[in-house]
């Protein structure tokens, strides 16, 4: 009877043992691997901060060897010991605290194995400053020795030094989930558990050794920096025209932003205040009569790759000097001058309404200066001012125009900017450069200037009546458009401008120049360049035209009429035949050479006098980005529940012998 009650006892406590976990609110059913995944893993969003390479070595991030990185989440405080390894979480206040840090605290460093950094909404009211590029950006290619000069002054030189652990910005949303982590293991502290987050960024060259842009080209584990630049004539250049070719009033501006993180380089100060200028100034001419009869060819040009190294420019001048099909049409001899836009959309700031040109040479931009001011004068306006910057300044401010001053030091240019000897904008090159940092008015006057600026120098110093100037007007809502359409991800890409002349591939905008994606060509496979290249080439290319004489073609294969071209033929996939010059041009180092499928790094050649300073940029390969957060148990809960386990597995052991005995001793009675 003894060995009965013992076995019917063992029985309810195993029974009860179970069912108090199947009878907990806390499991749940699963139907799919995906859904106990998701269970389990609570995806972040942010955005890399990934390996860029050149000729001698690495920036940028990257998990150190070939396998996820995974670590407690740690809020980064000052005063932080760290006892294991963790990822920390920093707001941007403090950010540059712990870079400072991690560079000369060897046992902190030791154990930082990721960086989670937050984002929040009109951060830059509380900030001083932040720009992780030089204080003089890109200063082995000036035309001058001044490399002490700080046109940044706020600028940290964080962008352009290597670590060897992931890096990621926060997206709004993400940011306050990993504040929530943070939080929890702070109060965990005796807990048995603990949240980590689990960075997958692995780099395919850091996998394969290459350590630099020439080994990792050659074992294509990398790809080089560049994409498409643009220019476009006002009106178009026939190209077998017998008319004697005019002088030429180039007007130049970049696409291209960079920042410590690859997908949130927005640029909105520098450089897209200016683009959006250009093109508008080519919107407010385009509705001008007349133009054809002027003395001098209006030309655009929109750079892409200028961040890095001047790519951009460097390789318009290179495909000039070999007469390429990329700039059929223009001859660089008929270049009379050179008109840069550059960060404008500051000009307005604490009642101080200037702009300034920094121009090559005196004597050289005498006639652009003219026409600045004359243009400024037709406003009639006292709100708004155009100096000349200040002499003290050792040349011009980092912009496009260098190439062309390296290429020809009798090069006449101005670059009209929103400073005088140093960067109104305080966050250059980062992040935090979007439509907030700047002045829509300022664009607007910027581009008003430079529009009856044009039509004077083209003019070639024809006394021009103040009625004619007064008919060059800015479309203000068009600037307005272009702002949402640019800087911000609502419209963003998706605005309705944009979408009448291309099917774009994302809806929130970056202007990072992105990678050479197959073989250059002035006629491109659309794949290979970026939205905002072919929404810049379709926009000049419409505004420039003419109409067509075969209206009614098929297009774009019936776009065969000299100088004809197909635009807005993404949207419906018929697009519109018109008489337009506008190209292509591919913009990437001109120390690199496409052959084969492969990339080959070209010896330094002593007439590209540039070239010699080229890095050489590529960006590593990787195979998936990914940041997720998870919660695990520490060693002593494990080793709790392997002893469970033990004891599940004896009780159950003696219950079987028990119930055999048991029910042996039942048959012998029977």
């Amino acid at each position: 009877m003894n060995d009965s009650k013992l076995f019917v006892f063992l029985i309810c406590l195993l029974a009860q043992f179970f069912l108090s976990f199947s009878a907990s609110d806390q499991v749940k059913s699963f139907e799919s691997v995906p859904d106990l995944e998701k269970s389990m893993y609570m995806a972040i969003d942010g955005y890399p901060c990934v390996r860029l390479l050149n000729l001698s070595g690495e920036i940028g991030c990257s998990n150190p060897g070939r396998a996820n990185i995974v670590a407690p989440v740690t809020r980064f405080k000052t005063e932080n010991k760290l006892a294991e390894p963790s990822a920390l979480l920093v707001s941007m206040d403090q950010f540059e605290d712990l870079f400072a840090r991690l560079s000369i605290d060897a046992d902190f460093s030791r154990h930082v194995v990721g960086v989670l950094v937050e984002s929040s909404s009109q951060l830059q009211n509380g900030l001083k400053g932040f720009s992780p590029d030089k204080k003089f950006p890109q200063a082995e290619f000036t035309p001058y020795q001044s490399g002490k000069f700080e046109w940044n002054p706020t600028g940290s030189g964080l962008m352009w030094k290597a670590y060897n652990f992931p890096v990621f910005l926060l997206s709004n949303s993400s940011t306050l989930a990993l504040q929530e982590v943070a939080l929890r293991n702070e109060k965990r502290k005796k807990s048995s558990t603990v949240d980590v987050a689990d960075f997958d960024l692995v780099m395919q060259t850091t996998k394969s050794g290459t350590r630099d842009s020439e080994s990792c080209l050659r074992e294509q584990t990398c790809l080089p920096l560049g994409g498409y630049s643009v220019w476009s004539a006002l009106p178009p250049i026939i190209v077998s025209s017998s008319k004697k070719a005019k002088p030429v009033i180039l007007t130049v501006a970049s696409m291209d932003a960079a920042s410590l993180f690859r997908d949130v380089s927005i640029g909105a100060d520098s450089p897209i205040s200016g683009l959006i200028s250009l093109l508008a100034v080519v919107d407010a001419l385009s509705r001008v009569d007349g133009l054809g009869d002027l003395d001098k060819q209006l030309v655009f040009a929109v750079f892409t790759g200028e961040a890095w190294g001047y790519l951009g420019s460097r390789r318009f001048l290179l495909e000039l000097d070999q007469h390429s099909d990329a700039v059929s049409g223009l001859d660089l001899a008929l270049i009379e001058t050179v008109l840069e836009i550059g960060s404008v959309g500051k000009g307005f700031t604490q009642d101080d309404n200037t702009f300034f040109a920094h121009s090559t040479t005196e004597s050289a931009t005498n006639g652009t200066l003219s026409a600045l001011k004359d243009a400024l004068g037709s406003l009639k306006t006292q709100s708004i001012k155009i100096s000349r910057a200040s002499k003290s300044n050792p040349g011009l401010p980092p912009s496009s125009l260098m190439s062309f001053l390296k290429k020809n030091p009798e090069t006449s240019g101005v670059v009209l900017e929103d400073f005088d000897a140093a960067f109104t904008n305080k966050f250059y090159h980062s992040h935090l450069d979007d439509l907030s940092n700047i002045n829509s008015s300022a664009i607007v006057a910027a581009a008003s200037i430079v529009a009856r600026s044009l039509y004077i120098l083209a003019s070639d110093k024809k006394e021009i009546k103040n009625s004619v100037l007064n008919t060059i007007n800015i479309n203000a809502s068009l600037v307005e458009e272009l702002l949402g359409c640019l800087l911000s991800c609502e419209p963003g890409y998706t605005c309705e401008l944009v979408n009448h002349y291309i099917a774009p591939s994302t809806r929130c905008p970056s202007h990072y120049v992105g990678v050479v994606m197959g073989e250059p060509s002035s006629q491109p496979y659309l794949g290979n360049v970026g939205d905002v290249s072919r929404f810049v080439w379709n926009f000049l290319a419409d505004k420039t035209a003419i109409p067509s004489k075969n209206m009614s073609s098929t297009c774009p294969k019936g776009c065969s009429g000299n100088g004809e071209m197909c635009v807005k033929a993404e949207t419906d996939g018929k697009g519109v035949c018109v008489i337009s010059t506008t190209r292509y041009v591919p913009a990437y180092s001109t120390r690199l050479k496409y052959e084969s499928e492969t990339w080959e790094v070209l010896p330094h050649n002593s007439s590209d006098t540039m070239g010699e300073a080229d890095p050489v940029w590529t960006e590593s390969n990787w195979d998936t980005i990914r940041l997720r957060v998870y919660t695990v148990q520490d060693t002593g809960f494990d080793l709790l529940v392997l002893l469970l386990g033990i004891t599940v597995t004896v009780l159950s052991y003696i219950i079987i012998v028990i119930s055999k005995a048991f029910i042996t001793k039942a048959l012998k009675r029977d």
